[in-house]
């Protein structure tokens, strides 16, 4: 075990991982397992299921292809594609051919397209339909799957292989400018054998990444199966959903999981269990909510390891409890330039029950081959493979036990006129409120005079029992008598916005840049300062009105509906006569007149100060998506008026005024519904395109 350079502030590896594998690269550990067991389950995917040797020959076909087409040792391929066993398979062939693989998301466009924009690849391997998407002209393109040409033509044995590159694997970071890290074969292999050592890979295992295809866990993390003698279970097709992966869990027999904080909480939670006091928390034992009967579907679970942003000792201790007797649950912090490695964390690590878990992140120590330098706060990750220590931007503190505490991020820091502060420490104290199970603290803009004020973003916890979600989180004045004596006066918030769920990037990561802002209606009170209270609160302040609408609902609804109601005896006499009309459904028709003309007003309404509160509520959206899906919106309120307007005046039978007006108003009606189910229904880029700012020197995965 070599001696760490800084007495108190540093953490070495649990074993001095001797014996060394004659393995060069994951390519070879692969290959080995093919070998051995060719006809061993390798990837599950129902009628896309492969063995290890189906899988290896299409590997060996796309590498010849590849080869053949000239690809030169070390060249980058890019592979997009929403298939994930073809995007398996092209891993695998580019490795065979001596190049370096990248994965694009073809879930996001905007983000594929930046992903592209960071590299120089030789060839894309994509299809035809995320061709387009990505905008990827310019490009040698080779068709995957169906639309492939030549391939399955191609020899199926191993290709004669070339001397690769120093770079096996190009990752990204995900912020909003995509970083490419390149990653070498030394450290990917260093980095697998390292997460072999943690969850104590056994051949068999059948492990499912819920994280996309492009992002760190999956780019890298696919050979913790694959290398190991185990299945990689995957979706049919598209990304997977929370009931998908339920459903593949208790169907494929999973036993390994990798996901998120939010992943993990929607597979394990789903029943609520009743809340206890923050403080009743023993981290290493019962539970904060207590243990309950596991989840027969989820009974195959031995290990479920959770990353992509802190997780906090109760969380932790939660998620445990949901698991059966002897599975394991491990918070892992992974680092992009480390292939995701970095360190890792389980409860039974602790030497004994602390106070305060709600308070408390823990990350552990490091994996095997990495050492973790805590050194002026900082955290600086040495790789698995060696190599110089990274900058990673995130704090973190040696505790006495010899575990790594997580304290927050550099980026994160919030600047007053009584100096800096970290907000993970505020955010911690937040969360011993009872009601309150995520929390982030942001400075916003409070005017013109260029002041700023704290608000507080709640949530509740993942299996709080309320119904509606966030009925039970405390307002502004209940949460500052909660914090009395807590903080200081300077660190409290003096806004809170209650929210059902934090935003969070793809990654899983808390996406601060993706918050909600408060709109702040202050009342003059004693010295200036708001008054009042509400869901949002400045200092007590009153809730937001947006469109100034709020509780004049019904007088519009009245009003604008009898304007137009006089407008169409106007435009269209005749069409609302309803002297014809026995009661009461002549009332009835009078009340749907006054509904058209009020959504009228509203689609107008909408038209013109709709698009600016969509583009702020759905961040990182083309522009043109959202003008698309905002004149949807104002067309499906504006229709109805003059559309049943016309319909009424119209006669039956003449069938040139019928076909114009289904033309007119029926069928684009319908093309606006289907632009807004395509716009809600779409994973939305906001919370994935600011994930987070590059720390000096190195961007952590988390």
């Amino acid at each position: 075990m070599t001696q760490g350079s800084t007495q108190g502030s540093t953490q070495e590896p649990g074993s001095d991982r001797s014996g060394r594998t004659t393995a060069a690269t994951v390519l070879h550990l692969f290959e080995q397992q093919a070998r051995d067991n060719p006809r061993d389950h390798a990837v599950i995917a129902g009628a896309g299921s492969l063995t290890y040797g189906q899988l290896d020959v299409r590997a060996n076909q796309l590498a010849h292809h590849l080869i053949d087409d000239g690809l030169p040792p070390g060249a980058v391929v890019a592979v997009a594609t929403a298939r994930r066993t073809e995007i398996v398979i092209a891993l695998l062939a580019v490795l065979k051919a001596g190049g370096a693989y990248a994965v694009i998301d073809v879930e996001v466009p905007l983000t594929g397209q930046r992903q592209l924009a960071s590299l120089t690849p030789y060839v894309l391997l994509t299809d035809a339909a995320h061709h387009a998407r990505l905008d990827g002209s310019g490009l040698r393109v080779i068709r995957l799957g169906a639309e492939a040409a030549g391939i399955s033509g191609r020899p199926t044995g191993a290709p004669e292989r070339p001397e690769p590159g120093a770079t096996a694997a190009v990752l990204f970071t995900g912020a909003a400018s995509p970083r490419a890290v390149p990653v070498g074969h030394d450290r990917l292999l260093a980095a697998h054998k390292g997460w072999v050592e943690v969850i104590r890979s056994v051949p068999g295992d059948r492990h499912l990444i819920t994280h996309g295809p492009d992002l760190t866990p999956f780019a890298a993390g696919w050979t913790r199966a694959l290398c190991s003698g185990g299945a990689l279970v995957l979706p049919e097709r598209g990304p997977w959903t929370p009931e998908g992966i339920r459903r593949a869990v208790e169907t494929e027999h999973v036993g390994v999981l990798h996901t998120d904080p939010v992943g993990a909480a929607r597979l394990l939670m789903r029943a609520a269990a009743a809340p206890a006091g923050p403080g009743a928390a023993s981290a290493g034992g019962g539970g904060a909510r207590g243990r309950r009967e596991s989840d027969p579907a989820l009974r195959s679970l031995r290990l479920v390891s959770v990353t992509g942003d802190r997780l906090f000792l109760d969380e932790q201790d939660a998620l445990q409890s949901r698991l059966r007797t002897g599975a394991r649950l491990l918070n892992v912090y992974g680092l992009t330039e480390a292939a995701g490695a970095g360190t890792w964390f389980e409860l039974p690590q602790l030497p004994g029950p602390l106070d305060d878990p709600e308070q408390l992140s823990l990350i552990g120590s490091p994996f095997p081959g990495c050492r973790a330098d805590a050194r002026d706060g900082q955290l600086r990750l040495t790789p698995p493979d060696g190599g110089d220590a990274i900058p990673t931007g995130d704090l973190v503190e040696l505790r006495p036990d010899g575990l790594l505490e997580f304290r927050g991020r550099i980026r994160d820091r919030i600047t007053t006129a009584d100096g800096a502060f970290d907000p993970h420490a505020v955010e911690a104290v937040i969360r011993s409120h009872p009601d309150v199970g995520a929390v982030l603290v942001a400075e916003v803009p409070e005017g013109a005079n260029g002041a700023r004020r704290l608000v507080a973003h709640v949530a509740p916890p993942a299996d709080a029992p309320s119904w509606p979600p966030a009925v039970d989180l405390p307002d502004g004045g209940q949460l500052r008598e909660h914090l009395a004596g807590k903080l200081p006066r300077a660190r409290m918030p003096q806004s809170v916005i209650r929210l059902r769920t934090l935003p969070r990037t793809r990654a899983g990561q808390e996406n601060r840049e993706a918050l909600p802002q408060p709109v702040l209606t202050a009342k003059p009170g004693r010295g200036g300062a708001a008054q009042g209270s509400g869901k949002y609160t400045a200092a007590g302040g009153g809730a937001p009105t947006p469109f100034g609408l709020v509780g004049c609902g019904i007088p519009f609804l009245i009003g604008t509906g009898l304007l137009f109601f006089v407008l169409s005896k106007i435009f269209w006499p005749g069409s609302t006569d309803l002297s014809g009309v026995p009661a009461p459904w002549a009332f009835l028709f009078f009340v749907l007149y006054l509904f058209e003309g009020a959504a009228f007003a509203a689609g107008l309404v909408f038209l013109f100060g709709g698009r600016a509160l969509m583009l702020r509520h759905g961040p990182g959206r083309s522009p043109g998506f959202t003008t698309a899906a905002h004149l949807a919106v104002a067309y499906l309120l504006v229709a109805w008026w003059p559309q049943d307007n016309f319909y009424r005046l119209a006669a039956k039978h003449d069938w040139p005024v019928q076909a114009a007006l289904v033309y007119v108003f029926n069928i684009p009606l319908m093309i606006a519904a289907v632009v807004i189910a395509f716009y809600v229904t779409r994973k939305p880029p906001s919370p994935f395109d600011f994930e987070e700012a590059d720390a000096p020197g190195g961007s952590s995965h988390r």
